[in-house]
């Protein structure tokens, strides 16, 4: 290659290498001018940052200091610096004189700043000062520490850290946690972490482990309303049953605060105060005084049974919880309130007494309806007033009747004649009568001298020498055994020759009472008595025997003059019509002679006790037919009708057949004879009650009403002839018979009799019946 070839080649090259180095240039700058905008756009998002930064520390009032070798910058929150130095009452707002303030203001504090320069431990704590309080947060990166201060003035100055403030809730024995919309826990404290036996809340949220579901529901609630809402929750917790106040109340910016109460012991004193309550009130309403009790707005709020009892008030008004005012308007209404000329004026009296805290005395009211109530009055434990009504109508006339009684008493046993002494337990002579002073020949003062039992025996013992007699007396009072202190009674004779009767009885309060009765004059009495009953036994005696003798005596000449009678009404044709009257007199005469002895000898066997019925089975209705028959020629003969009412269920009686009769026969008798011409006698029976009821009446002129209370009494009828035994019998024979008989008239409207019978009767001894005076 020769030498232009060389150049030519040499300046390619070079022309080439200068190419090369202008692309590169190029290359370059653009490479460059790439740098510089972005190196532009980082300085531009620096600075933005720096500015947002800035702004954020500025919108949460707080200053950041940058802290190196002890010296404090501030790298923003220039206000806030100064409201930090404004707080702790520093002259001038400076980010090293703040740090040193810091310093100065405690020493843990001091420590504390200096473990965070020194070694990088992050703190927090708050500093007080005059005008404030100031709130350090520090944290170290790399060679600088970071302190953010800030200011809270005002009432926020008392305001913990979020820290300081889990820490607090920590400290809680009770489970206390944060909870989300759902009721799920965000955050809890150390108390929940035990109860679930978990931890962490991670560790928790891992097995489903919760608190209590019915504390999740209630957070849940109160953060989809946005209200405080709590809940009573007995829970198992610590190895026993508890109960929980679980309370949610929702926080500004989301979420729920729950924390819990353990009201185990309020929860069971409630219960027991509403058993105690319950209890109260039940034995209230099984008192038998009324009670009532009105709180404090004097409104009713318990009253017992007896209390609506006792004002006959309505259980559903008092149950509308009326006032006192209302109560006692109602009561005045229905004048069941002590009467009052101003009620106004008593009524506001009654009222005040809600204004009174001590006891009131009580008092007495007296109703219109002559009721008397005693009043209590007392102020209510829980507010309120309890007024107690007593109905003391009772007691107060049983005080009187028991005064008078002890004054009757006291005076009767001054005035006995039996000599009467009560000793005690202890043998002191406790009491005695005037009697006694007289029977023993003792003065007063002389008793009273003697004090004891012993005593007075020396007093007694001139008019009685027997000492054993004494002696037993003195076990009768001073023995504490009760069977030696049983009443014994007897009789001694006195060196006066007097018959005494000696009694002791023990008396309930362990006292004895001896009682001595001169008897003397009795026993002589007796003796007179016992000769006089004999002879009176005797008389009766021979009484009954001249009766029945007399009576029986008489029959003999009856039964014969009947004879004759009717054997000349046989013989009457050939008699003239006067004579034949004469023969039906006599007859008529005798018949009822002897119809009259018959009852004397049958009320004097009632008397004497000595009537003994036949008892069988009667048949009522033959019974009555029987008596109607008999009797139907006198009614005839009278012009009285008699209707027989033929019973048709009545059936058949247990009684004396003849007596039954014998009853009806006195009653027709008696009717027939009270009825005028024309009138009628009806004969009746029925069944009722396991009785059957003979009955007799007439359609006469009746009985007077002052004859009636004694119409069954002896001789009321011999105005009509005969001895005025007939309706006696009939009331002696029917209770006989264990029944009785029972009359229903009125004067001009006739007269019924009935006879209630017992259908099983049986032979009923008749007492006596005594002669009408």
């Amino acid at each position: 290659m020769n030498a232009q070839d060389l150049m030519l080649a040499a300046a390619a090259g070079a022309v080439s290498l200068a190419i090369s180095a202008v692309l590169w240039a190029l290359a370059q700058r653009r490479a460059g001018d790439r740098r510089v905008a972005e190196l532009r756009s980082r300085i531009r998002d620096l600075e933005a940052g720096a500015e947002t930064s800035q702004a954020s520390v500025e919108a949460f009032d707080s200053a950041l200091l940058a802290v190196e070798d002890g010296q404090a910058l501030l790298a923003s929150g220039e206000e806030s610096l100064s409201l930090c130095c404004e707080a702790l009452g520093l002259p001038q707002a400076d980010a090293q004189s703040l740090l040193n303030a810091l310093m100065r203001a405690d020493p843990d504090h001091a420590r504390r700043l200096r473990g965070l320069i020194e070694r990088g431990e992050p703190c927090a704590f708050e500093v007080k000062g005059p005008a404030g309080v100031v709130t350090v947060e520090g944290r170290a990166s790399g060679a600088l520490a970071w302190l953010r201060v800030s200011a809270a003035p005002g009432d926020d100055q008392g305001l913990p850290t979020a820290p300081r403030f889990a820490a607090f809730l920590n400290a809680r024995v009770y489970p206390a946690w944060i909870a989300a919309a759902d009721g799920s826990p965000v955050w809890v404290n150390a108390a929940w972490l035990k109860a679930v036996d978990a931890g962490s809340l991670d560790e928790a949220a891992q097995r489903g482990a919760a608190f209590d579901r019915g504390a999740d529901a209630t957070a849940s609630e109160a953060a989809n309303l946005g209200q405080r809402r709590e809940s009573l929750r007995w829970l198992s917790y610590g190895g026993r049953r508890r109960a929980f106040l679980i309370t949610a109340q929702p926080l500004e910016g989301g979420g729920v605060a729950v924390w819990t109460e353990d009201h185990t012991e309020l929860e069971e004193a409630r219960e027991e105060t509403k058993r105690n309550a319950r209890a109260h009130d039940e034995t209230l309403n099984h008192l038998d005084d009324a009670v009532v009790i009105f709180d404090r707005a004097k409104r009713l709020s318990f009253h017992n049974t007896a209390f609506a009892e006792l004002w006959g008030l309505e259980p559903a008004w008092l149950g509308e919880r009326p006032t006192h005012g209302e109560v006692l308007d109602r009561l005045r209404q229905r004048r069941r309130l002590p009467e009052s000329v101003d009620y106004a004026k008593w009524k506001t009296a009654e009222l005040s007494r809600y204004e009174k805290l001590e006891s009131q005395p009580d008092d007495m009211w007296s109703l219109p309806d002559g009721r008397t109530l005693r009043v209590v009055r007392q102020p209510h434990p829980l507010g309120g007033l309890l007024l107690l009504f007593s109905d003391i109508t009772g007691e107060l006339k049983l005080k009187t009747q028991y005064n008078a009684l002890i004054q009757v008493q006291q005076a009767t046993l001054d005035k006995l004649s039996d000599a009467v002494a009560v000793f005690g337990s202890d043998g002191r002579l406790r009491l005695h009568n005037e009697s006694f002073e007289r029977f023993w020949n003792i003065t007063p003062l002389q008793l009273e001298a003697a004090g004891d039992f012993e005593g007075v025996v020396e007093l007694c013992v001139h008019k009685l020498h027997d000492m054993a007699f004494w002696k037993e007396l003195k076990g009768r009072v001073a023995d504490p055994d009760p069977t030696a202190r049983m009443p014994i009674g007897g009789e001694v004779q006195t060196s006066d020759d007097r018959i005494v009767e000696y009694r002791t009885r023990p008396l309930p309060d362990g006292a004895t009472l001896i009682a001595f009765t001169d008897i003397t004059d009795a026993r002589r009495l007796e003796t007179a008595l016992a000769e006089r009953e004999q002879a009176l036994t005797e008389t009766e005696r021979l009484k009954r025997d001249f009766v029945g003798n007399v009576s029986y005596e008489l029959r003999t000449p009856l039964t014969t003059i009947i004879g004759y009678s009717e054997l000349l009404e046989l013989l009457g044709e050939g008699l003239p019509d006067r004579a034949k009257a004469y023969a039906a007199a006599v007859k008529a005469a005798a018949t009822q002679l002897a119809r009259s002895i018959d009852d004397v000898l049958d009320m004097a066997q009632i008397d004497a006790d000595e009537m003994a019925l036949d008892l069988g089975d009667v048949d009522v209705a033959e019974l009555l037919i029987e008596v109607a028959a008999r009797w139907r020629p006198e009614a005839e003969a009278n012009k009285v009708s008699i209707v027989l009412e033929r019973p048709g269920d009545v059936g058949v009686i247990r009684g004396d057949r003849r007596r039954l009769g014998q009853i009806l026969d006195h009653l027709m008798e008696n009717a027939i004879g009270q009825t005028p011409a024309g009138g009628s006698v009806a004969v009746s029976a029925r069944k009722a009650l396991g009785e059957v009821q003979l009955q007799v009446s007439d359609t006469g002129r009746g009985i007077p009403f002052h004859v009636q209370a004694h119409i069954f009494d002896r001789f009321i009828g011999r105005e009509r002839g005969g001895p005025g035994l007939g309706l006696a019998l009939v009331k002696a024979l029917t209770e006989l018979h264990g029944g009785w008989v029972a009359l229903e008239s009125e004067p001009g409207a006739g007269a019924t009799f009935t006879c209630h019978l017992p259908e099983e009767a049986h032979a009923v001894t008749q007492p006596e019946l005594g002669f009408a005076s």
